[in-house]
């Protein structure tokens, strides 16, 4: 299995420590760190299996500025990092962020490209305004490579990811029981697009929703994509690592480097 998406700067030490025991359970885990202040953090929990993005989230737009371009850049270079992120845009928390946030994306794309990483994007808002505003950003931009993380099945961005060839991250949400949208877009979309996540310690999915989340809990939306898909457990744990593999370039289901 494979976490494409998780926080563990986030948990609290006995929470990262249970964390910490079952990394074996997993093939990959990415961590990112979202401002300044947990990019070193982020980047001291990026072993082993563990691997690390570095970005400014949308709702920390505010705090880019030359001196954090250049920190941003440092850290990017880092031989743990896999992706640039994440990034986006969060009407639902800062609307009135909007230009600071398009700014932040615009240098975090172009870093991306630079450095020949992945883009990492976040998108959020309460009536569908910032997706419909991602999809525009995408179609005009155009990433070599990115990521829908947390994926929530809006049709104007599952139009242009699938136009520019994103991949589709998978969290929690897909367990929920009020979801069956998005498991019908985790049905049709093409299977070398599939990548799932946990978004720890956030959006925990069935039977864990209420409590904090934790890498390993990416079994069970792993699951749920499986039999959206009518594939094995199996057959859904090769897919999604190979994809996350030759997204992020880390060791492929082989044990070797794609």
């Amino acid at each position: 299995m494979t976490d494409t998406h998780a926080h563990l700067d986030f948990l609290e030490p006995e929470e990262l420590e249970e964390a910490q025991r079952h990394l074996g359970e997993l093939r990959a885990v990415l961590t990112l760190g979202v401002d300044p202040s947990r990019w070193e953090k982020t980047l001291n929990l990026a072993q082993g299996n563990v691997y690390a993005a570095v970005g400014l989230h949308p709702t920390s737009a505010h705090l880019l500025s030359p001196e954090v371009m250049e920190a941003l850049r440092h850290y990017a270079q880092k031989e743990r990092v896999r992706a640039i992120g994440e990034t986006g845009l969060d009407y639902y928390w800062t609307p009135e962020t909007k230009a600071a946030q398009l700014k932040a994306l615009d240098f975090q794309a172009a870093l991306a490209e630079e450095l020949d990483l992945p883009l990492v994007l976040h998108v959020r808002s309460r009536d569908g305004k910032a997706e419909e505003d991602l999809a525009g950003w995408l179609l005009l931009h155009r990433p070599k490579r990115v990521v829908l993380h947390a994926f929530s099945g809006h049709p104007a961005l599952e139009e242009a990811g699938l136009k520019v060839g994103a991949y589709f991250s998978f969290a929690g949400p897909l367990t929920y029981k009020k979801n069956e949208a998005l498991r019908e877009a985790a049905k049709r979309l093409p299977e070398e697009r599939l990548l799932v996540e946990t978004d720890t310690p956030f959006l925990p999915p069935e039977p864990h929703r209420g409590r904090r989340n934790r890498p390993h809990h990416v079994r069970f939306t792993l699951e749920k994509l499986a039999e959206v898909r009518g594939l094995s457990f199996a057959e859904a744990e090769a897919l999604t690592d190979w994809n996350a593999a030759a997204c992020f370039r880390w060791l492929d289901p082989g044990g070797t480097n794609p």
